[in-house]
């Protein structure tokens, strides 16, 4: 629907070329706070400190592990080899965050953000 002035979206009045420069700017900030979000709470970060943290508390259990322990484990001492294998897996996830970062999503084009701007 055309109004009479030319706009067709409705009641939004034409934007000046300082309002849209001024949205530009705020979109621009805002995709720069979105990619170091994504990069923040990366789940292979997450995961890979939760598995460092815990595989050290429970690899600490295994070295602090008395005889009775390990013989109701028929013994193998469970907590020790359990805590390694949670360290290197959470290892493994922080090397891998570090070795293959989070890509943030490649810019818009121009008819993109001029699209955009005209919402």
């Amino acid at each position: 629907m055309t109004t009479d002035d030319g706009n067709t979206s409705g009641n939004t009045p034409p934007r000046s070329d300082s309002e849209a420069a001024q949205i530009a700017r705020e979109v621009e900030e805002l995709e720069r706070k979105s990619e170091t979000a994504a990069r923040l709470f990366d789940v292979r970060r997450i995961i890979g400190g939760l598995f460092v943290v815990y595989g050290v508390i429970v690899t600490i259990a295994g070295i602090t592990a008395s005889d009775a322990d390990i013989d109701k484990a028929e013994g193998i001492n469970i907590n020790l080899w359990t805590g390694i294998g949670m360290l290197l897996l959470g290892l493994f996830f922080l090397l891998w965050l570090k070795l293959s970062p989070t890509i943030p999503p490649p810019p818009p084009t121009e008819a993109e953000a001029a699209e955009a701007l005209e919402k």
